[in-house]
Protein backbone atom coordinates (compact mmCIF):
# COMPACT_ATOMS: atom_id res chain seq x y z
CA UNK A 1 0.00 0.00 0.00
CA UNK A 2 1.56 3.36 -0.49
CA UNK A 3 1.77 5.45 1.85
CA UNK A 4 0.94 9.56 2.08
CA UNK A 5 5.41 10.17 3.03
CA UNK A 6 5.41 14.01 2.87
CA UNK A 7 2.54 16.38 3.85
CA UNK A 8 2.04 19.31 5.53
CA UNK A 9 0.69 17.54 8.30
CA UNK A 10 4.07 15.97 8.61
CA UNK A 11 6.04 19.25 7.71
CA UNK A 12 4.56 20.88 10.62
CA UNK A 13 2.33 18.92 13.07
CA UNK A 14 3.44 15.84 14.08
CA UNK A 15 6.26 13.95 11.71
CA UNK A 16 6.54 11.36 14.02
CA UNK A 17 3.13 10.25 14.00
CA UNK A 18 3.08 10.00 9.92
CA UNK A 19 5.99 7.76 10.74
CA UNK A 20 4.28 5.48 12.87
CA UNK A 21 1.28 5.26 10.73
CA UNK A 22 3.47 4.80 7.65
CA UNK A 23 5.43 2.01 9.90
CA UNK A 24 2.31 -0.02 10.48
CA UNK A 25 0.61 0.14 7.12
CA UNK A 26 -2.17 2.25 8.69
CA UNK A 27 -1.42 5.29 6.51
CA UNK A 28 -4.69 5.73 4.59
CA UNK A 29 -6.73 8.83 3.28
CA UNK A 30 -10.27 8.73 4.31
CA UNK A 31 -12.71 10.51 2.36
CA UNK A 32 -16.38 9.78 3.16
CA UNK A 33 -16.97 8.68 6.68
CA UNK A 34 -20.36 7.61 7.92
CA UNK A 35 -22.31 5.21 10.17
CA UNK A 36 -18.77 2.40 10.96
CA UNK A 37 -17.68 2.48 7.51
CA UNK A 38 -14.64 4.83 6.38
CA UNK A 39 -13.84 5.15 2.44
CA UNK A 40 -10.64 5.69 1.30
CA UNK A 41 -9.10 7.70 -1.53
CA UNK A 42 -7.83 4.37 -3.22
CA UNK A 43 -11.67 2.57 -3.01
CA UNK A 44 -11.39 0.82 0.32
CA UNK A 45 -13.76 0.51 2.67
CA UNK A 46 -12.63 0.09 6.24
CA UNK A 47 -14.80 -0.57 9.76
CA UNK A 48 -14.05 1.31 12.19
CA UNK A 49 -14.10 -1.09 15.62
CA UNK A 50 -12.29 1.54 17.54
CA UNK A 51 -14.93 4.47 17.17
CA UNK A 52 -12.27 7.42 17.92
CA UNK A 53 -11.74 6.18 21.09
CA UNK A 54 -15.91 5.94 22.09
CA UNK A 55 -16.40 9.10 20.21
CA UNK A 56 -18.44 8.01 17.50
CA UNK A 57 -21.17 6.27 19.28
CA UNK A 58 -23.96 7.78 16.85
CA UNK A 59 -21.52 6.55 13.68
CA UNK A 60 -19.55 8.86 11.92
CA UNK A 61 -21.24 11.82 10.22
CA UNK A 62 -24.66 11.21 11.55
CA UNK A 63 -26.78 13.28 9.03
CA UNK A 64 -29.33 14.59 12.11
CA UNK A 65 -26.25 15.99 13.75
CA UNK A 66 -25.16 17.64 10.93
CA UNK A 67 -28.38 18.93 9.94
CA UNK A 68 -28.90 20.34 13.91
CA UNK A 69 -25.20 22.12 12.94
CA UNK A 70 -26.48 23.33 9.99
CA UNK A 71 -29.51 24.89 11.10
CA UNK A 72 -27.33 26.52 14.28
CA UNK A 73 -24.58 27.83 11.98
CA UNK A 74 -27.15 29.97 9.49
CA UNK A 75 -29.15 30.94 12.62
CA UNK A 76 -26.67 33.90 13.14
CA UNK A 77 -27.46 33.34 16.93
CA UNK A 78 -24.83 34.26 19.94
CA UNK A 79 -22.41 31.63 19.72
CA UNK A 80 -19.98 32.88 22.54
CA UNK A 81 -21.27 35.89 23.30
CA UNK A 82 -19.88 35.13 27.04
CA UNK A 83 -22.33 37.87 28.95
CA UNK A 84 -25.47 36.35 28.17
CA UNK A 85 -27.48 32.92 29.55
CA UNK A 86 -26.88 30.66 27.16
CA UNK A 87 -30.89 28.62 26.51
CA UNK A 88 -29.17 25.84 24.86
CA UNK A 89 -26.52 25.18 27.45
CA UNK A 90 -29.62 24.90 30.33
CA UNK A 91 -31.18 22.68 27.81
CA UNK A 92 -28.36 20.46 27.55
CA UNK A 93 -27.61 20.71 30.87
CA UNK A 94 -31.54 19.50 31.92
CA UNK A 95 -30.85 16.58 29.86
CA UNK A 96 -28.12 15.31 31.03
CA UNK A 97 -28.22 15.53 34.51
CA UNK A 98 -32.30 13.77 34.01
CA UNK A 99 -30.57 11.21 32.27
CA UNK A 100 -27.27 10.90 34.81
CA UNK A 101 -30.10 11.17 38.01
CA UNK A 102 -29.69 10.70 41.57
CA UNK A 103 -28.38 14.48 43.17
CA UNK A 104 -26.77 14.83 39.68
CA UNK A 105 -28.83 18.39 39.46
CA UNK A 106 -26.11 20.91 37.55
CA UNK A 107 -23.22 20.86 34.28
CA UNK A 108 -20.25 22.64 34.08
CA UNK A 109 -19.63 22.45 30.51
CA UNK A 110 -16.35 22.33 29.23
CA UNK A 111 -14.07 21.17 25.75
CA UNK A 112 -13.03 17.47 26.63
CA UNK A 113 -12.60 14.75 29.18
CA UNK A 114 -9.26 16.38 30.04
CA UNK A 115 -10.51 19.37 30.84
CA UNK A 116 -13.54 17.67 32.85
CA UNK A 117 -10.70 16.28 34.89
CA UNK A 118 -8.91 19.24 35.40
CA UNK A 119 -12.24 20.32 37.10
CA UNK A 120 -13.33 17.85 38.89
CA UNK A 121 -10.19 17.96 41.01
CA UNK A 122 -10.82 22.10 41.71
CA UNK A 123 -14.52 21.49 42.76
CA UNK A 124 -13.35 18.68 44.89
CA UNK A 125 -11.24 20.41 46.39
CA UNK A 126 -13.14 23.66 47.28
CA UNK A 127 -15.95 21.17 48.34
CA UNK A 128 -13.97 19.22 50.92
CA UNK A 129 -10.89 21.41 51.52
CA UNK A 130 -8.71 18.83 50.90
CA UNK A 131 -5.87 18.54 48.43
CA UNK A 132 -5.64 14.76 48.16
CA UNK A 133 -6.25 12.70 45.21
CA UNK A 134 -7.43 8.83 44.94
CA UNK A 135 -7.17 6.78 41.92
CA UNK A 136 -6.48 3.81 40.52
CA UNK A 137 -3.70 2.28 38.61
CA UNK A 138 -3.53 1.54 35.41
CA UNK A 139 -6.19 3.96 34.73
CA UNK A 140 -6.29 7.12 32.03
CA UNK A 141 -7.82 10.22 32.48
CA UNK A 142 -6.10 12.29 30.00
CA UNK A 143 -2.64 14.05 29.22
CA UNK A 144 -3.04 17.61 31.35
CA UNK A 145 -0.69 17.71 33.74
CA UNK A 146 -3.91 17.28 36.34
CA UNK A 147 -5.51 14.42 34.64
CA UNK A 148 -2.07 13.07 34.25
CA UNK A 149 -1.40 13.01 37.84
CA UNK A 150 -4.24 10.82 38.21
CA UNK A 151 -2.30 8.17 35.78
CA UNK A 152 0.71 5.74 37.17
CA UNK A 153 1.53 4.59 34.09
CA UNK A 154 5.41 5.85 33.73
CA UNK A 155 4.84 6.05 29.55
CA UNK A 156 2.53 9.22 29.51
CA UNK A 157 4.50 10.76 31.74
CA UNK A 158 7.96 10.65 31.47
CA UNK A 159 9.64 13.54 30.08
CA UNK A 160 6.76 15.98 31.38
CA UNK A 161 8.16 16.87 35.04
CA UNK A 162 6.19 16.36 38.47
CA UNK A 163 3.07 15.22 38.90
CA UNK A 164 0.28 17.03 41.47
CA UNK A 165 1.69 16.15 45.00
CA UNK A 166 -0.90 14.57 47.23
CA UNK A 167 -1.63 11.83 44.67
CA UNK A 168 -2.21 8.31 45.52
CA UNK A 169 -2.68 5.21 43.96
CA UNK A 170 -4.34 1.46 44.83
CA UNK A 171 -5.69 -1.60 42.64
CA UNK A 172 -8.68 -1.65 40.94
CA UNK A 173 -10.86 -3.93 42.69
CA UNK A 174 -8.96 -3.90 45.86
CA UNK A 175 -11.91 -2.43 48.05
CA UNK A 176 -9.74 -3.52 51.79
CA UNK A 177 -6.91 -0.72 50.25
CA UNK A 178 -9.36 1.36 49.37
CA UNK A 179 -10.63 1.65 52.68
CA UNK A 180 -7.00 1.94 54.21
CA UNK A 181 -6.10 5.17 51.90
CA UNK A 182 -9.52 6.74 52.27
CA UNK A 183 -9.69 6.36 56.50
CA UNK A 184 -7.07 8.83 56.25
CA UNK A 185 -9.53 11.15 55.68
CA UNK A 186 -6.77 13.35 53.17
CA UNK A 187 -8.70 12.94 49.69
CA UNK A 188 -10.70 15.63 48.57
CA UNK A 189 -12.18 12.51 45.77
CA UNK A 190 -11.83 9.14 44.40
CA UNK A 191 -11.97 9.15 40.76
CA UNK A 192 -12.12 6.27 38.84
CA UNK A 193 -13.47 4.83 35.36
CA UNK A 194 -16.45 2.25 36.24
CA UNK A 195 -14.77 0.15 33.56
CA UNK A 196 -11.08 0.66 32.62
CA UNK A 197 -10.58 1.28 29.30
CA UNK A 198 -6.63 1.94 28.31
CA UNK A 199 -6.38 -0.50 31.34
CA UNK A 200 -7.91 -3.51 29.34
CA UNK A 201 -11.36 -3.00 29.39
CA UNK A 202 -11.60 -4.22 33.25
CA UNK A 203 -14.86 -4.71 34.68
CA UNK A 204 -14.73 -4.35 38.32
CA UNK A 205 -15.51 -7.02 40.98
CA UNK A 206 -18.61 -7.60 42.28
CA UNK A 207 -20.08 -4.73 44.82
CA UNK A 208 -16.44 -3.00 44.29
CA UNK A 209 -18.10 0.17 42.97
CA UNK A 210 -21.03 0.19 45.78
CA UNK A 211 -18.09 -0.29 48.39
CA UNK A 212 -15.99 2.58 47.07
CA UNK A 213 -18.85 4.83 47.03
CA UNK A 214 -19.78 3.79 50.55
CA UNK A 215 -16.56 4.26 51.66
CA UNK A 216 -16.19 7.70 50.24
CA UNK A 217 -19.47 8.77 52.19
CA UNK A 218 -17.94 6.95 55.38
CA UNK A 219 -14.51 9.16 55.03
CA UNK A 220 -16.06 12.50 53.28
CA UNK A 221 -14.15 11.88 49.71
CA UNK A 222 -16.00 13.23 47.14
CA UNK A 223 -16.93 10.09 45.07
CA UNK A 224 -15.98 10.98 41.30
CA UNK A 225 -16.86 8.62 38.02
CA UNK A 226 -14.87 9.25 34.41
CA UNK A 227 -17.24 8.26 32.08
CA UNK A 228 -15.85 9.62 29.16
CA UNK A 229 -15.39 6.57 27.16
CA UNK A 230 -18.28 4.61 29.03
CA UNK A 231 -20.72 7.13 28.82
CA UNK A 232 -23.39 8.44 26.15
CA UNK A 233 -25.19 4.57 26.28
CA UNK A 234 -21.46 3.03 24.90
CA UNK A 235 -22.56 0.44 27.20
CA UNK A 236 -26.01 -0.14 27.26
CA UNK A 237 -27.21 2.34 29.33
CA UNK A 238 -26.75 6.50 30.28
CA UNK A 239 -23.96 5.95 32.25
CA UNK A 240 -21.68 2.80 32.89
CA UNK A 241 -22.82 3.44 36.39
CA UNK A 242 -26.59 2.68 36.28
CA UNK A 243 -24.96 -0.95 35.97
CA UNK A 244 -23.91 -0.67 39.52
CA UNK A 245 -27.02 1.47 40.63
CA UNK A 246 -24.28 4.00 41.77
CA UNK A 247 -25.11 7.64 43.01
CA UNK A 248 -21.77 9.29 42.24
CA UNK A 249 -20.85 13.45 43.50
CA UNK A 250 -19.25 13.99 40.32
CA UNK A 251 -19.63 12.66 36.33
CA UNK A 252 -17.28 13.36 33.48
CA UNK A 253 -18.84 13.01 29.90
CA UNK A 254 -16.66 13.83 26.89
CA UNK A 255 -16.32 12.22 23.64
CA UNK A 256 -19.44 10.81 22.43
CA UNK A 257 -21.56 13.92 23.62
CA UNK A 258 -20.93 16.22 20.36
CA UNK A 259 -20.94 12.81 17.84
CA UNK A 260 -17.76 13.45 17.12
CA UNK A 261 -18.30 17.26 15.62
CA UNK A 262 -17.41 19.58 18.26
CA UNK A 263 -15.56 19.11 20.93
CA UNK A 264 -17.32 19.25 24.33
CA UNK A 265 -17.10 18.06 27.73
CA UNK A 266 -19.17 18.00 30.68
CA UNK A 267 -19.03 17.76 34.52
CA UNK A 268 -22.01 16.87 36.11
CA UNK A 269 -22.40 17.48 39.85
CA UNK A 270 -24.43 17.58 43.11
CA UNK A 271 -25.65 20.89 44.40
CA UNK A 272 -23.47 20.31 47.34
CA UNK A 273 -20.39 21.07 44.77
CA UNK A 274 -21.98 23.65 42.86
CA UNK A 275 -22.35 25.85 45.74
CA UNK A 276 -19.22 25.04 47.22
CA UNK A 277 -17.57 26.72 44.21
CA UNK A 278 -19.74 29.16 42.68
CA UNK A 279 -20.75 30.43 46.86
CA UNK A 280 -21.40 33.97 45.80
CA UNK A 281 -21.99 36.16 42.77
CA UNK A 282 -18.23 37.31 42.96
CA UNK A 283 -17.60 33.70 42.16
CA UNK A 284 -20.02 34.05 39.62
CA UNK A 285 -16.79 33.32 37.26
CA UNK A 286 -14.53 31.86 38.90
CA UNK A 287 -14.49 28.53 37.22
CA UNK A 288 -14.71 29.38 33.16
CA UNK A 289 -13.36 28.56 29.47
CA UNK A 290 -13.85 30.97 26.54
CA UNK A 291 -15.93 28.19 24.23
CA UNK A 292 -17.65 26.65 27.32
CA UNK A 293 -21.63 26.38 26.15
CA UNK A 294 -20.39 27.63 22.32
CA UNK A 295 -23.79 27.35 20.84
CA UNK A 296 -22.54 24.87 18.17
CA UNK A 297 -21.28 22.32 21.31
CA UNK A 298 -24.70 22.79 22.82
CA UNK A 299 -26.60 21.97 19.94
CA UNK A 300 -24.56 19.10 18.31
CA UNK A 301 -24.79 17.48 22.49
CA UNK A 302 -28.78 17.99 22.24
CA UNK A 303 -29.26 16.46 18.75
CA UNK A 304 -27.02 13.59 20.13
CA UNK A 305 -28.62 12.69 22.85
CA UNK A 306 -32.08 12.73 20.65
CA UNK A 307 -30.54 9.99 17.84
CA UNK A 308 -28.60 7.43 20.60
CA UNK A 309 -32.44 7.28 22.13
CA UNK A 310 -34.66 7.35 19.19
CA UNK A 311 -32.74 5.19 17.51
CA UNK A 312 -32.65 3.06 20.86
CA UNK A 313 -28.72 2.31 20.40
CA UNK A 314 -28.83 1.69 24.10
CA UNK A 315 -30.81 -0.87 23.92
CA UNK A 316 -29.19 -2.21 21.13
CA UNK A 317 -25.81 -2.12 22.47
CA UNK A 318 -26.86 -3.97 25.09
CA UNK A 319 -28.21 -6.81 23.08
CA UNK A 320 -26.05 -6.95 20.84
CA UNK A 321 -23.08 -6.25 22.32
CA UNK A 322 -23.92 -9.84 24.55
CA UNK A 323 -24.44 -11.79 21.35
CA UNK A 324 -20.96 -10.36 19.78
CA UNK A 325 -18.73 -11.41 22.49
CA UNK A 326 -20.63 -14.87 22.68
CA UNK A 327 -19.65 -14.97 18.86
CA UNK A 328 -15.83 -13.80 19.89
CA UNK A 329 -15.90 -16.68 22.67
CA UNK A 330 -17.25 -19.10 20.06
CA UNK A 331 -14.87 -18.32 17.05
CA UNK A 332 -11.32 -17.89 19.20
CA UNK A 333 -12.21 -20.61 21.82
CA UNK A 334 -9.83 -22.84 20.33
CA UNK A 335 -6.71 -20.82 20.76
CA UNK A 336 -4.30 -20.72 23.57
CA UNK A 337 -3.68 -17.35 23.03
CA UNK A 338 -6.91 -15.99 23.76
CA UNK A 339 -7.42 -16.11 27.17
CA UNK A 340 -10.90 -14.10 27.56
CA UNK A 341 -13.30 -11.73 25.76
CA UNK A 342 -14.76 -9.45 28.43
CA UNK A 343 -16.81 -6.50 28.05
CA UNK A 344 -20.46 -4.90 28.26
CA UNK A 345 -22.79 -3.26 25.62
CA UNK A 346 -20.32 -2.29 22.75
CA UNK A 347 -17.18 -1.61 24.73
CA UNK A 348 -15.10 -4.96 24.43
CA UNK A 349 -12.13 -6.42 24.77
CA UNK A 350 -10.05 -9.65 23.66
CA UNK A 351 -7.14 -10.51 26.23
CA UNK A 352 -4.52 -11.92 24.66
CA UNK A 353 -2.25 -14.33 26.92
CA UNK A 354 0.98 -15.97 26.80
CA UNK A 355 1.05 -19.53 24.88
CA UNK A 356 1.61 -22.50 26.38
CA UNK A 357 2.98 -24.71 23.63
CA UNK A 358 6.85 -24.43 23.34
CA UNK A 359 7.18 -22.84 19.49
CA UNK A 360 4.86 -20.29 20.48
CA UNK A 361 6.18 -19.58 23.45
CA UNK A 362 9.76 -18.96 22.30
CA UNK A 363 8.44 -16.34 19.33
CA UNK A 364 6.21 -14.64 21.71
CA UNK A 365 8.81 -13.97 24.36
CA UNK A 366 11.08 -13.28 21.75
CA UNK A 367 9.14 -10.04 20.50
CA UNK A 368 7.71 -9.20 23.41
CA UNK A 369 11.46 -8.62 24.60
CA UNK A 370 12.13 -6.32 21.51
CA UNK A 371 8.65 -4.17 22.90
CA UNK A 372 5.87 -5.63 24.66
CA UNK A 373 3.48 -4.39 22.31
CA UNK A 374 4.82 -6.28 19.31
CA UNK A 375 2.30 -8.68 19.46
CA UNK A 376 -0.81 -6.75 19.66
CA UNK A 377 0.40 -4.37 17.39
CA UNK A 378 0.64 -6.71 14.75
CA UNK A 379 -2.83 -8.34 15.03
CA UNK A 380 -3.66 -4.50 14.69
CA UNK A 381 -1.86 -4.12 11.48
CA UNK A 382 -3.13 -7.63 10.21
CA UNK A 383 -6.46 -6.40 10.68
CA UNK A 384 -5.93 -3.45 9.09
CA UNK A 385 -3.98 -4.42 5.99
CA UNK A 386 -5.75 -7.96 5.19
CA UNK A 387 -9.20 -7.38 6.60
CA UNK A 388 -10.16 -3.46 6.30
CA UNK A 389 -10.79 -3.16 9.64
CA UNK A 390 -9.58 -0.53 11.85
CA UNK A 391 -9.17 -1.28 15.45
CA UNK A 392 -6.24 -0.77 18.58
CA UNK A 393 -4.81 -2.58 21.38
CA UNK A 394 -5.55 -0.72 25.10
CA UNK A 395 -3.12 2.10 25.58
CA UNK A 396 -2.06 0.77 29.24
CA UNK A 397 -2.64 -2.88 28.76
CA UNK A 398 -0.97 -4.01 25.44
CA UNK A 399 -2.79 -7.50 25.76
CA UNK A 400 -5.71 -6.51 25.19
CA UNK A 401 -7.74 -5.69 21.95
CA UNK A 402 -10.50 -3.32 21.24
CA UNK A 403 -13.63 -4.08 19.86
CA UNK A 404 -15.66 -0.74 20.16
CA UNK A 405 -17.81 0.00 16.85
CA UNK A 406 -20.02 2.46 16.92
CA UNK A 407 -23.19 1.73 18.35
CA UNK A 408 -25.28 1.79 15.14
CA UNK A 409 -22.86 -0.75 13.00
CA UNK A 410 -24.50 -3.09 11.29
CA UNK A 411 -24.80 -6.66 12.20
CA UNK A 412 -22.73 -7.65 9.18
CA UNK A 413 -19.87 -5.99 10.21
CA UNK A 414 -19.73 -7.35 13.70
CA UNK A 415 -19.64 -10.67 11.75
CA UNK A 416 -17.14 -9.66 9.41
CA UNK A 417 -15.24 -8.28 12.61
CA UNK A 418 -16.03 -12.42 14.26
CA UNK A 419 -14.69 -14.13 11.03
CA UNK A 420 -11.37 -11.15 10.41
CA UNK A 421 -10.04 -12.14 13.88
CA UNK A 422 -10.99 -15.79 14.05
CA UNK A 423 -8.97 -15.55 10.83
CA UNK A 424 -5.84 -13.70 12.02
CA UNK A 425 -5.69 -15.70 15.40
CA UNK A 426 -6.02 -18.92 13.00
CA UNK A 427 -2.11 -17.39 11.27
CA UNK A 428 -0.90 -16.65 14.48
CA UNK A 429 -0.94 -20.12 15.69
CA UNK A 430 -0.62 -22.37 12.65
CA UNK A 431 1.90 -20.03 10.58
CA UNK A 432 5.29 -18.59 10.53
CA UNK A 433 3.94 -15.70 8.54
CA UNK A 434 3.02 -13.78 11.54
CA UNK A 435 6.07 -14.16 13.68
CA UNK A 436 7.87 -12.98 10.28
CA UNK A 437 5.48 -9.26 9.99
CA UNK A 438 6.69 -9.14 13.89
CA UNK A 439 10.51 -9.42 12.87
CA UNK A 440 9.90 -7.05 9.91
CA UNK A 441 8.12 -4.15 11.30
CA UNK A 442 10.92 -4.34 14.41
CA UNK A 443 13.48 -4.12 11.37
CA UNK A 444 11.47 -1.56 9.97
CA UNK A 445 11.40 0.31 13.46
CA UNK A 446 14.49 0.16 13.88
CA UNK A 447 15.69 2.04 10.74
CA UNK A 448 12.88 5.27 11.65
Amino acid sequence: METITQTAYEAHVNPQWVRLLNLLDMNAEYEVCRGEKLHTRDGRTILDFLSGYCVYNAGHNHPRIIEALRTELESDGPSMLQSHVAASAGKLAEKLCSRAGGRLRKAYFANSGSEGVETAIKFSRATTGRDGLLAARNAFHGLTCGALSLMDHRFWSEGFGSALPGVSFVDFGDSDALERELSSRKYAALILEPIQGEGGIVLPPDGYLQRAQTLCQKYGTLFVLDEVQTGLYRTGTFLASHHFGLDPDMVILAKALSGGLVPVGAVLMTDQVYDNVYSSLKRAIVHTSTYSENSLAMRAGLSTIEVLEQEGLGERALTLGESFREALRRALAEYEMVAEVRGLGFFNGIVFGQPRSLGLRLSFEAFRRIHPAMFGQVVVMRMFREHRILTQICGNNFMVLKAVPPLNGSEGSLDQFVIAIGQVMEVVHSSKSFWQDALQLAARAVKI
